[in-house]
């Protein structure tokens, strides 16, 4: 990875290293963004009792680690494997295959302007650090019409190359909200009725039986206020409806 980041990290800060050494009591590794070593000892490898610290990591092995202490004085940061859940190791090795996509992008136009990667990159980063924390959260929004790379201050026909690859490679992420709706009817023809308020309330949601009377709800957007705009819309459509036939409906929001 090109990106390094400055002075240390910050405690429970999620980290990627690499093993670099393996000892009886302990683990060393390199911290890959932030190019210093690290330490994890025997009890913050596994839970439970470790016989063979090997069977758990491996030199040249990447992992996800938490931050646990930093000892600026003496340059030694305490890390902790055991403390970093499934989910959690997921985010952060995404957000490391994002990062790298970004420098990729940076790299091919390097070559198509027959410039060094690394000074190119450290050019753009000058300018866009001052704003975002990495690359491709600057490139994200740029996908999506948020951000101008000339507006951050890159050279503008570097900004208008850029700027056409990352529309080629780089799609704009989509927020997504829901929950769970219930439709009671017991009216003669209440199935009719819930029918016709499902088909009134349009196509600006996802809408799956799950049974009961339970349905679920999903509304996607590039921009949250529009999901929300959305959401709102079609379930008040339905409850307006719901309620004009005497039935009932009632949303319970999805929380994450």
């Amino acid at each position: 990875m090109l990106l390094k980041k400055e002075g240390f990290p910050e405690e429970n800060e999620l980290v990627l290293c690499t093993v670099t050494a393996i000892h009886y009591h302990s683990v060393f590794v390199n911290l890959d963004e932030y190019g210093k070593s690290g330490m994890i000892h025997i009890s913050e490898v596994s839970p439970g009792r470790i016989r063979n610290i090997r069977d758990f990591v491996k030199e040249g092995k990447k992992v996800v680690c938490k931050v646990l202490r930093i000892h600026r004085d003496k340059g030694h940061i305490d890390l902790s494997l055991r403390r970093v859940n499934e989910g959690q190791k997921k985010e952060k090795v995404n957000e490391i295959k994002q990062e790298q996509l970004a420098e990729k992008i940076v790299e091919f136009v390097a070559k198509q302007r027959k410039e060094d990667t690394k000074k190119l990159y450290e050019s753009l980063a000058k300018k866009i650090f001052e704003k975002y924390d990495s690359l491709f959260p600057a490139f994200e929004d740029v996908s999506a019409g948020k951000a101008s790379l000339e507006q951050l201050g890159i050279d503008p026909e570097i900004s208008k190359q850029l700027s056409e690859v990352i529309s080629q490679r780089i799609k704009p992420s989509e927020i997504e909200i829901g929950g769970e709706l219930k439709l009671e009817s017991y009216e003669p023809d209440g199935i009719e009725i819930i029918k016709s308020a499902v088909k009134k309330a349009g196509k600006k949601a996802e809408i799956m039986y799950k049974g009961a009377g339970v349905y679920t709800v999903r509304v996607k957007s590039l921009e949250y206020k529009e999901a929300e705009k959305n959401l709102k819309h079609f379930i008040d459509t339905i409850t307006d409806f719901m309620e004009s036939r005497k039935s009932k409906a009632e949303f319970a929001r999805e929380e994450k």
